[in-house]
């Protein structure tokens, strides 16, 4: 079985996770290639392309979205999957280009598609019109690839669609952010990773952290992050009189296990992610996790007095609360939720996402081909697709 995966770009994440993937269906007889439409123009800009592997190509290294025509890219991508002529293809929402070329082509050749997404439906607001273009579209596909079992009753409108609904995809390579050393919990130290931008609320979290101060704890707060908020963010630090706040901008995600390994806690505060995979670096270092209860991840992987504490990330008081909570525990207190957010996050590792997707595939596989209705089949042909990553900084 030939199994082709499309993105606009494979970035940060996505490199490792595929390459397990590659290695791992290789041994299940299925061959796997993936397809990334852009070199340039990445949210994650930081991370060039630069890949070398043979299964894995760039359509337009050197370009980005905005560089094209919409026909250039579909023409492009259609040449290159008529060449592949993958049985399944797996590509992200059908916002995006790759998404919508995917299930046109799917369609089309009478392949299957599976979608995979981490944001929840009502993240996006839509008028109703579009959103209802939107679930036709979607209603074509023959697979939904979720980040875990707790999205499934998001996606109601899709359960009697005859859509094999699988999940953890969303995970990373734990082992990175294993210490084998013992974790005293005596650094006195929370940590926050963020791009400093006004989705991530940092702001909330200094004023937050004001309270906590003001508690004459002897506790400080990291934040590691760069962003267009920096500046602002350094300033509103210095008008809340702050002592124990300290910026250390971007740091190599190779070098953030020694900051977690020197930290008791870790802290999210974001008024929205679609997951927000920082969260599972976090427990796989073994720190225990207070998150904005409007982070997806949230609802998944924190169980609440378990492995951490969530807020209401526009509570300001709800924020410092928790956050308090949390340092007066006594270090033994500290230390179970820190096993615990191992335990958890142990279960979501890339051998759990090969099986998982290696079930689904042979499920897809089995299935009959599903021809999208006339009107169905019109608006997929006619839709190409968007990157507009604009909105990703901001509600």
């Amino acid at each position: 079985m030939k199994i082709a995966i499309i993105n606009n770009d494979f970035r940060v994440y996505w490199k490792d996770r595929l390459s397990y993937l590659q290695n791992f269906l290789a041994e299940k007889d299925i061959d796997f290639i993936a397809v990334e439409l852009f070199g340039r123009g990445s949210p994650y800009s930081f991370d060039i392309y630069d890949n070398k592997e043979t299964w894995w190509r760039c359509l337009f290294p050197n370009k980005s979205s905005t560089e094209l025509s919409k026909e250039e890219i579909k023409k492009a991508l259609f040449s290159t999957l008529n060449e592949i002529n993958p049985a399944i293809i797996i590509a992200p929402s059908i916002v995006f280009f790759a998404g919508a070329l995917s299930i046109s082509w799917c369609k089309k050749n009478k392949k299957k598609f599976i979608m995979f997404d981490d944001a929840k439906p009502f993240q996006v607001k839509r008028n109703f019109l579009v959103q209802l273009i939107k679930n036709l579209i979607i209603e074509q596909s023959d697979g939904l690839w979720l980040p875990s079992n707790e999205y499934y009753k998001e996606y109601s409108y899709l359960h009697n669609k005859d859509i094999t609904f699988f999940y953890g995809y969303n995970c990373i390579n734990n082992q990175l952010f294993k210490f084998d050393g013992e974790r005293k919990f005596n650094q006195n130290t929370i940590i926050c990773v963020a791009r400093l931008v006004s989705i991530k609320n940092i702001n909330n979290l200094l004023w937050a952290w004001q309270i906590i101060e003001k508690k004459d704890i002897n506790y400080k707060l990291i934040i590691i992050g760069n962003g267009p908020d920096y500046d602002s963010l350094v300033q509103l630090s210095t008008f809340l009189s702050l002592k124990r706040v300290h910026f250390l901008g971007t740091i190599d995600n190779s070098n953030l296990p020694v900051y977690f390994f020197n930290s008791d806690g870790f802290i999210l505060p974001s008024l929205s992610e679609t997951w927000g995979l920082v969260v599972n670096e976090a427990m796989a270092a073994g720190l225990p996790v207070l998150l904005s209860n409007k982070i997806n991840s949230c609802q998944s992987i924190l169980h609440e007095g378990v492995n951490g504490i969530s807020f209401n990330p526009l509570n300001i008081m709800e924020m410092a609360e928790a956050i308090f909570k949390y340092i007066s525990l006594d270090i033994e207190a500290k230390k179970a939720m820190s096993s615990e957010s191992l335990n958890i996050i142990n279960s979501m590792n890339y051998e759990n996402m090969g099986l998982r997707l290696v079930d689904a595939l042979v499920k897809i596989k089995a299935k009959e081909f599903k021809k999208p209705g006339a009107i169905a089949a019109l608006i997929i042909n006619r839709w190409y697709g968007r990157y507009n990553t604009s909105g990703w900084d901001k509600l």
